[in-house]
């Protein structure tokens, strides 16, 4: 089986020179460049979709940085910069230690 598949779009003229920037400053073909930004706006379009989840009360923050492919600490500072509040309670907090302890121990 195929690791590539072919995409093909039609994109506005400006866009086009946008790229046709990058390619030259970066010196890298049209592919390269289209799979990089692509690649990164899908990373960023996964934090935002997962931390709103997470925000929204609908997933853990373990789950949503899963989700979205990121380590909690990345999660948790996109939260932060995004101002999004992280939603951590008491009984979180008594959770975490008592696994804590048992790793500790065991």
């Amino acid at each position: 089986m195929k690791k590539e598949r072919l995409v093909g779009a039609r994109l506005p003229v400006e866009l086009v020179k946008e790229l046709e920037t990058i390619e030259t400053v970066e010196q890298t073909d049209r592919s390269t460049t289209v799979r990089k930004l692509l690649a990164r706006a899908i990373r960023d379009w996964k934090l935002d979709y997962h931390a709103h989840r997470y925000a929204q009360a609908r997933r853990s923050l373990a789950r949503s940085a899963r989700d979205a492919g990121v380590s909690i600490w990345e999660m948790t500072d996109y939260l932060r910069s995004h101002k999004i509040a992280v939603q951590y309670d008491e009984e979180d907090l008594a959770h975490d230690i008592h696994r804590l302890l048992g790793k500790a121990s065991g």
